[in-house]
């Protein structure tokens, strides 16, 4: 409808025109109106994100999809031929490699940091302390009574860790047998099943040590710590030499860092204003955590929760639109 508009009305006209449908007047005629893939991963931040974003571009008239997609061949597949157009977090603390790999093929772009730093280690609850006292300190899980204080019948006599989602990587199958902890690593099938797991351990006091990260609402909504593994260096993921096992890599505490932004390469030349966008758009830590406590917690939808910090922040997205 723009472009037959624009054909007709000149300067000051056009522009009242435009600024009717509350469109900012770059944004007002699409590029293309071939569909924008977004992302959607197994986590709930991530699809908080990737509907904010899409539902920003749909108000500014771009046709937007949301396939749902592998975290980290998304990188090194989806995003480098074009199957995907942007992703919304990949963290530093599990895709740093996979990011490596996507930079080097050439065919996608960092477009900046999401806002909310990255952490992910092992956590536990703080009533598991007084059966395991020498906690933080990843060295106290080598003793067997510790170990055995976060056994199941399944696992006994050795602990039990629950991990993320075999997608998320995270080397804990390999960082147990580097350090030498009796423990048996199993993979949670899903981030709700993970959470949901916690939850009920939680309200039973009963014993668990599983993957936490933030941004997300648990840290906030249950009290416990992070264990503290020997701190993370890039040599740890590549030399066995490095750490405190000669013979095996990562004997260490897993990454931090960034949350990235990525998009195919194509993105800036087949839709530069919404490239413009999605290389503006940032986020709050504490509003992410929020929204995804609404979504975890409350029950509400990601559309829905995506909706409403669109309509609260339209001053926002319309100045990332200019």
């Amino acid at each position: 409808m723009y472009r037959s508009v624009k054909r007709v009305l000149t300067g000051g006209a056009c522009a009242a025109l435009l600024s009717l449908t509350g469109l900012p007047l770059a944004m007002a005629a699409p590029e293309s109106n071939d569909p924008i893939k977004i992302a959607l991963f197994d986590w709930t931040s991530v699809n908080l994100n990737a509907k904010i974003l899409g539902g920003i571009l749909t108000k500014l008239g771009y046709n937007v999809e949301y396939p749902t997609a592998d975290y980290l061949s998304s990188l090194t597949t989806g995003l480098t031929n074009g199957d995907i157009d942007i992703g919304v977090e990949f963290w530093d603390t599990t895709a740093a490699e996979a990011m490596k790999a996507s930079d080097a093929t050439g065919q996608t772009e960092r477009l900046g940091s999401l806002g909310p730093k990255a952490k992910e280690e092992w956590w536990y609850p703080l009533y598991m302390k007084e059966k395991c006292p020498g906690l933080p300190d990843w060295k106290a899980l080598k003793d067997p009574k510790c170990a055995a204080a976060f056994s199941t019948a399944d696992t006994a006599p050795k602990g039990r860790y629950l991990g993320g989602p075999v997608t998320w990587e995270g080397f804990d199958d390999e960082r147990v047998e580097a350090l030498g902890l009796p423990f048996t690593v199993v993979h949670a099938g899903t981030d709700g099943a993970m959470f949901a797991e916690l939850d009920s351990a939680y309200q039973r006091k009963a014993p668990i040590l599983l993957w936490i990260y933030s941004p997300h609402w648990a840290p906030a909504k249950y009290q416990g710590e992070w264990v503290q593994f020997p701190e993370f260096e890039a040599a740890c993921y590549t030399d066995p030499k490095w750490g405190v096992n000669p013979d095996k890599k990562y004997d260490c505490g897993k990454p931090h860092g960034e949350i990235w932004k990525y998009s195919w390469k194509g993105l800036k030349d087949k839709w530069p204003g919404a490239y413009k966008v999605a290389k503006a758009y940032t986020i709050d830590v504490n509003e992410l955590n929020k929204m995804s406590g609404q979504v975890d917690l409350d029950g509400k939808s990601i559309d829905d929760v995506a909706a409403e910090w669109i309509a609260a922040n339209e001053a926002k997205w319309k100045e990332w639109a200019k």
